[in-house]
């Protein structure tokens, strides 16, 4: 006996969802009630997905430019101040250390004060980094190297006021630690900090998201005007009030958010330029001339007459200039940091002239005198004045660029709620002459 099994449709038969979607779509294209319904749901999604995006637009760029203002650059500045602090700390050890037996008070204040402020910078840093990286790697490379720095610095100390010779060598091992191994790995961080403002500035621009709101915005103003033209010619109306002021909502958010944005571009250009860039070489400038000052002292420390401290003394102050393209502007700072550079040169010649003639106790005491301190203190005051300006400069910027972002996060959804709420209205009216 055979039994007729009734056949199942198969999954083949059935036609896929989107097929039934663009079947519909064509359906409805053949009425007039199909083709508004049509228009309605391209302009709903539209304006939907355009507020969508000036508010994350408005999102991305504000928390670009507060992670710039409020973590890149405190950053760099934390880096320069450790990068410097240990360039100073250097400098004032061997300066102590010249002094014999029980140093003066306030080159150890200074001294204690600087790794001082260097260790709670690099604290600081930590905190803005992530835990992984080069970053963090040279963070760690610093916190171990500062404690031993400070052991061989003491024990130099130690040594230098029993008046043994020893001490030199501790002063030399500690100072070859700083400038071989800390002042590197500070300089890393630096320049890690750099790339960090340099991204903070592409994220702060967010200029992908913003092209795609500019191409939104334009789309949906011109399906309006197509939308409007469309029921003219079909209702021999002239205007669709609620599509008007649609469309009128629509320029309002476009002239708003071109207004936010562009003021926020121009700002950080300004930041970059005024701010962030100068405030980069400035830092450079100064640690290099907190080098140079601690080659000098540690040429007269280590009593070898002109040798490789005095080389390196030499090549950094070649390399010391105060014409770069980045500090134009700054030429009331550049030239008196300039003409004190080469007073503080000038001495430092006479320094190595007394030394190499073998009057040694009279090149101390010009070096560590009021003369050669005040010409090099008269510097990097110049230095650090330019620095505090760049800074506020800096600053003030940003928070010009952050300004109005936050309002854009909202009012970007709340006009194109409002754009719906006209263009439904627009629409319906018309449907409604169909029932």
């Amino acid at each position: 006996m055979t039994t007729a099994l009734a056949e199942r449709p198969t999954s083949a038969a059935t036609p896929p969802r989107s097929t039934a979607v663009l079947r519909r779509i064509a359906e409805m294209r053949r009425t007039s009630p199909g083709r508004l319904r049509l228009m309605l749901a391209v302009l709903l999604v539209l304006a939907a997905l355009t507020g969508t995006v000036a508010g994350l637009t408005a999102r991305a760029a504000a928390t670009g430019t507060a992670d710039l203002g409020g973590r890149a650059q405190p950053l760099l500045t934390e880096a320069e101040t450790i990068y410097s602090r240990l360039a100073d700390a250097d400098t004032t050890a061997a300066q102590a250390f010249l002094s014999g037996g029980q140093e003066p008070v306030a080159l150890t204040a200074r001294y204690e004060e600087d790794l001082s402020v260097a260790a709670t910078a690099l604290t600081s840093a930590a905190r803005r980094t992530p835990e992984k990286g080069p970053a963090a790697d040279a963070i760690r490379a610093l916190s171990a190297g500062l404690a031993r720095y400070n052991a061989l610095v003491a024990t130099a100390r130690a040594d230098n006021r029993q008046g043994l010779p020893v001490g030199a060598s501790y002063l030399a091992t500690a100072s070859e630690l700083n400038r071989e191994t800390l002042q590197p790995q500070a300089q890393v961080l630096f320049q890690i900090a750099e790339q960090e403002v340099d991204a903070g500035y592409d994220d702060a621009r967010s200029s992908w998201w913003l092209s795609l709101l500019l191409a939104l915005l334009l789309i949906l103003v011109t399906a309006l005007l197509w939308v409007q033209g469309r029921l003219s010619s079909a209702t021999r109306r002239t205007f669709n009030v609620p599509l008007v002021a649609a469309t009128a909502v629509t320029v309002v958010l476009a002239l708003a958010a071109g207004v936010v944005f562009a003021t926020q571009r121009d700002a950080l250009d300004d930041a970059d330029r005024n701010g962030s860039t100068p405030v980069t070489t400035l830092a450079e400038l100064r640690i290099m001339a907190l080098r140079e000052r601690a080659a000098e002292a540690l040429t007269l420390a280590g009593r070898a007459g002109s040798g490789a401290d005095e080389e390196r003394f030499t090549a950094i102050s070649d390399q010391l200039v105060f014409d770069d393209p980045s500090l134009d502007g700054l030429e009331a700072y550049t030239d008196e940091a300039r003409s004190q550079h080469e007073a503080y040169v000038a001495l430092h010649e006479k320094v190595r002239e007394l030394d190499d003639t073998g009057r040694y106790d009279e090149a101390v005491a010009l070096a560590l005198g009021t003369e050669t301190t005040g010409a090099f203190e008269a510097l990097t005051g110049t230095l650090d004045q330019a620095l505090t300006e760049r800074k506020a400069v800096f600053d003030d910027d940003i928070h010009r660029a952050g300004r109005g972002l936050g309002v854009l996060t909202v009012l970007g959804p709340l006009l194109a709620l409002l754009i719906c709420l006209l263009v439904g209205a627009g629409i319906r009216a018309r449907l409604e002459e169909y029932r």
